[in-house]
């Protein structure tokens, strides 16, 4: 049997927390999100979900902390 769950979302129909948070695509094991105009330094609580998130850079920049690293992303980044 082929996996159904994955979903096309366009961005502009993309539905969204109450922070911004914008969801791009899911599936059972991944799921893509889309962050907009954070405010440099904001300092995010810790999280947990039982499946990996991805993301891309397009300006700015991130600051990612997972499994004890620390990891600078920059534009063009994944």
């Amino acid at each position: 049997m082929s996996d159904t769950s994955i979903k096309k979302i366009e961005v502009n129909h993309s539905p969204a927390t109450e922070k911004g948070e914008k969801f791009l695509a899911s599936g059972t094991q991944l799921a893509m999100r889309m962050w907009e105009n954070e405010a440099p330094g904001s300092n995010k609580p810790e999280v947990s979900r039982p499946y990996e998130t991805v993301g891309y850079v397009i300006k700015g920049k991130a600051e990612l902390h997972s499994e004890g690293q620390k990891v600078i992303l920059e534009p063009g980044d994944s």
